[in-house]
């Protein structure tokens, strides 16, 4: 972490106070990134980005306002103060902001434990072109695929450093390696398009570029003479790399800004059943190597490991500090901030119960219905939960994959929908949402 962004926020502390604040806190980021791809053989595109971003909050009494910039000299910073200052003289009153108390604040992390920032050296951009070749080849070694969307590989190195006037001064580096690759087949109106990607905190955990490849271009090829689905109701499974879209929807509901605004499906939920039996949702912001993690949230709260559904019953919103007064709880330390916005709540890192059986086992059981692998479009109601998602992914007839299928509609209800799922075994664990492959009974597929 660098010495300087410590100082730098303690600077930008200083100059709001000196403004006129109150309170204030502020966030600086400060990252690299770069990315190589290839198409053709040939190399499409290079980006390096290097800069610095902060974010200023401030209260006057119960009134805030966010300022942010890019630029760090002395002059910019007491602009920034003396502007957030007299923005939030003629911001509305807010009876629920406010800094945490410095006993609620997180201390003695331990970042070797959550081992976020891969110290090896940064990847060279020849070594990035290597593997965005490596996996346009893998794909077009796969028989079908006609052309290569895009393959790409990247490097990005992020340092966050949060501080506050309440006493709070802590941050974080992370790395993320990533490799993706977009193949397609068939041509003209046949022509179908699939992916895989890997993104990782080590280059070292890193799928091979070409195996990655070979992924795209076999789920790419695998959807070939595509057709439209029998309209009816069927159950439908959700392969895992879609799966979290719909747990994504249950965490949403369960937001507090969706609770306090009485805009969530399940706003009187809490302590009833919202998953079957068995099934517990946590969350985890503290597990090693993974993208999501981090020792405490945006408003300077430790992060923890809590069950927002056990067994089956929804236990915990998730709440920031606002979110949390105004329902007369506790903040979940589910704080979430950019530079130019106040914090927000945010999920991170989340698990669902896996099953027992794989994906294979649960599609024979089934025996006809629809494996969802790809989702467009999306018309949930946040109120009722009405839900419709455009889609496309393989036929199952005989509890096997018969055939691929898109232009089609899944159209449900989520509070019914989620009391009726059941987990394969499949889940990733290295990534942030781990959610296994689901099955979902009585949907109704509007197809061919």
């Amino acid at each position: 972490m660098p010495e300087n962004l410590s100082a730098l926020s303690a600077h930008l502390l200083d100059s709001a106070t000196s403004a006129g604040a109150d309170a204030a806190d502020v966030i600086v980021s400060e990252g690299t990134s770069v990315s190589i791809d290839v198409r053709d053989e040939r190399l499409e595109q290079a980006e390096r980005s290097e800069g610095i971003d902060l974010g200023l909050r401030v209260f006057v009494g119960q009134r805030q306002a966010c300022v942010s910039a890019s630029e760090t000299s002395d002059g910019t910073l007491n602009a920034m103060a003396e502007r957030a200052v007299a923005m939030a003289r003629e911001a509305p009153v807010d009876p629920y902001i406010g800094l945490a108390d410095p006993d609620e604040l997180a201390s003695g992390w331990n970042l070797e434990t959550l081992d976020l920032e891969d110290l090896s050296r940064e990847p060279d951009p020849a070594s990035l072109e290597r593997a965005a070749r490596d996996a346009e080849a893998g794909a077009m070694s796969v028989p079908g695929i006609t052309r290569i969307d895009v393959a790409t590989a990247g490097f990005a190195r992020n340092h966050v450093h949060l501080a506050a006037t309440n006493g709070f001064s802590g941050g974080y580096s992370r790395t993320v390696h990533s490799i993706l690759c977009v193949a397609i087949s068939g041509e003209g109106t046949e022509m179908e398009r699939d992916y895989y990607a890997d993104m990782r905190t080590h280059a070292a955990d890193l799928e091979s570029s070409g195996e990655i490849g070979r992924m795209a271009g076999e789920r790419s090829s695998a959807r070939s003479g595509s057709r439209k689905p029998p309209t009816g109701t069927y159950p439908v499974v959700y392969d895992e790399r879609v799966a979290d879209s719909l747990i994504g929807h249950l965490l949403q509901a369960v937001n507090g800004t969706s609770v306090t605004r009485g805009s969530s499906w399940l706003r009187d939920a809490m302590g009833t059943r919202v998953l079957p039996d068995g099934l517990d949702l946590t969350e985890d912001s503290l597990r090693p190597r993974v993208p999501g993690s981090r020792p405490f949230d945006g408003e300077g709260l430790a992060s923890r490991r809590r069950r927002i559904v056990e067994n089956g019953i929804l236990s915990g919103w998730i709440l920031d500090l606002a979110t949390a007064r105004q329902l007369g709880l506790r903040s979940t330390a589910n704080a979430a901030r950019g530079t130019s916005l106040p914090p927000g709540p945010s999920a991170t890192n989340i698990a669902l119960t896996q099953g027992e059986r794989s994906r294979e086992e649960l599609m024979a059981e089934i025996g006809t219905g629809m494996l969802v692998t790809s989702m467009m479009g999306s018309s949930v109601n946040p109120t009722t939960g009405d839900y419709s998602r455009g889609a496309s992914g393989f036929w199952i007839e005989g509890g096997e994959l018969a055939y691929p299928v898109n232009e089609c509609t899944i159209a449900g209800n989520l509070r019914e929908m989620l009391k009726t799922i059941v987990p394969a075994n499949d889940a990733r664990t290295h990534v942030s949402r781990v959610v296994p492959s689901l099955v979902v009974e009585g949907l109704t597929l509007a197809g061919g």
